[in-house]
């Protein structure tokens, strides 16, 4: 079955290393937690299953792919077919079928080294929460306010509030 043409579609299949399933398991919780539908071996893969099946199942049914950066994810040979699938449907990385998310210090090398990750590597779990949510959406990253005006300094407001003086 192709990619896209299932008729049960997920949002994300979660690809990790054995070694960084903590990561991958609090990925998985927090986009199913906003409403995605996310496919994850710690979770999905059971007892009794076809180990290859359910990874074919997972690459096909699912819209993206989140790769979970380390070193160890990096050097292991049975990732590699996990994004590779997710790569080959989207090469050019227009519609963001492979999504990259730095979890530990790691080189990038190759076809992974000029795609743009969302980094979690260091950041207190309400920073890693919204820089996960903000990184999976599509489209721009536009904010709903205007920035700040940087040439002037704002001029700041007293407590407890009086009037500044133009």
């Amino acid at each position: 079955m192709m990619r896209g043409m299932n008729m049960s579609n997920k949002d994300f299949f979660i690809s990790y290393n054995k070694n960084d399933v903590q990561w991958a398991e609090w990925i998985a919780w927090v986009l199913e937690a906003k409403g995605y539908q996310t496919v994850i071996q710690a979770w999905d893969f059971r007892p009794g299953n076809n180990f290859i099946l359910k990874m074919q199942e997972a690459a096909s049914q699912c819209q993206r792919t989140i790769a979970v950066l380390s070193q160890d994810y990096l050097n292991s040979a049975f990732t590699q077919p996990e994004w590779a699938s997710a790569f080959v449907h989207d090469p050019t990385g227009n519609q963001s079928t492979l999504l990259t998310v730095r979890v530990k210090p790691c080189e990038l090398e190759g076809l992974l080294k000029p795609l743009i990750y969302i980094d979690l590597l260091d950041k207190p779990a309400d920073e890693a929460e919204e820089a996960l949510l903000q990184g999976v959406q599509l489209g721009r990253a536009k904010p709903n306010q205007a920035p700040v005006f940087p040439g002037a300094a704002a001029k700041t407001v007293p407590f407890p509030g009086n009037r500044v003086n133009p």
